[in-house]
């Protein structure tokens, strides 16, 4: 079986996910859209596939999925309008950033009996992927807390900060999704505190730049988050699960693995640059996964129920931060 994938948005994940769509067995891209033309044409050129309309491709005969890659205010809507036209939708997070519109898109996909995915590559790392079969194997005994580090090179543009959710919708909602994954159990309250340390007009936008972040299960398990939106040594990505029997750990990706010893100390490469490097892999494992669950019939691995546990706790983070207090993820969901 051969998935042949439409592209929906050019920029920058569009362009990662036509890449990875290229390099996936069973996969092929058959046509790109984008309201900006010429960033479509690009990716047409670069990949050899057609460039074509939004009505084109919902109503084409050859295009059996779409990846939906356009600014996060169009998700619901195209994911609603894609499976009613009976394609298959992969889309990035987040599936809106209203919970209640996310729960009716979800519903509308049910009835309409479509597929959809939700974009969370990191589970798809291969060294998050051998820390999380370590675990599952019970090789630490039972989780009680998992540390993550999530830390960007650098801020977005102001212009996407003003669209995007905010740090806790945009770029912790990859740490709440894994933070879900490693502890296997829902969390069940939020505490976060969250700060303008690194660029004032961040927060005249009405976000926020630096966070911690703690999630606690009904069990009592913890998981502890720490994002900035800089990191001047570059994409810092770690994990470290701690259980009643040991640790497991995940360190970062750098350029290589090269490491010289001089007179002067140790050196060794910088890591890599931003996700589109660090995650190459993962996205196209993710890809790879979902060409697998339609040709084999089965759940997808990330599914919408993902996308809205995660957006419950990214608005629980920011009730907690606005009222200085753990939030229940009842009072959101």
């Amino acid at each position: 079986m051969t998935v042949r994938f439409a592209v929906l948005g050019a920029g920058r994940i569009g362009q990662v996910h036509a890449k990875a769509i290229a390099s996936v067995p069973g996969a092929t891209l058959i046509a790109v859209t984008d309201a900006v033309e010429a960033a479509a044409q690009a990716v047409a050129e670069k990949h050899g596939c057609d460039l074509r309309t939004m009505e084109t491709i919902a109503g084409a005969a050859d295009v059996d999925a779409v990846v939906i890659c356009t600014p996060t205010d169009t998700h619901a809507d195209l994911i609603e309008r894609f499976t009613g036209a009976g394609k298959a939708v992969f889309c990035e997070k987040p599936i809106d950033l209203d919970l209640a519109r996310v729960k009716t898109c979800l519903e509308v996909v049910r009835g309409n009996g479509g597929k959809l995915m939700v974009g969370f590559q990191r589970r798809f790392d291969p060294d998050f992927l051998a820390l999380k079969a370590a675990i599952d194997a019970g090789a630490i005994g039972e989780v009680e807390m998992v540390t993550l580090t999530s830390r960007d090179p650098g801020a977005p543009p102001i212009a996407y900060i003003e669209r995007s959710g905010g740090i806790f919708r945009d770029m912790t909602i990859h740490d709440f999704d894994v933070a879900r994954w490693l502890l296997d159990e829902e969390p069940t309250h939020v505490f976060a505190a969250a700060s303008n340390l690194v660029d004032p007009a961040i927060g005249a936008a009405g976000d926020w730049d630096t966070a911690n972040i703690i999630l606690t299960t009904a069990s009592g398990k913890q998981a502890t988050i720490n994002n900035t939106r800089r990191a001047t040594y570059g994409y810092d990505q770690r994990i470290e699960v701690h259980g009643s029997g040991g640790s497991a750990s995940a360190d970062n990706h750098r350029i290589n693995r090269v490491e010289i010893a001089t007179a002067d100390g140790y050196t060794r490469a910088p890591l890599q640059d931003f996700f589109m490097s660090r995650y190459a892999v993962a996205y196209a494992a993710e890809i790879a996964a979902f060409v697998a669950a339609l040709a084999d019939g089965t759940e997808m691995p990330t599914t919408g129920k993902d996308g809205l546990r995660a957006l419950a706790l990214a608005d629980a983070a920011v009730r907690s931060v606005a009222e200085g207090r753990a939030v229940a993820v009842s009072e959101v969901l």
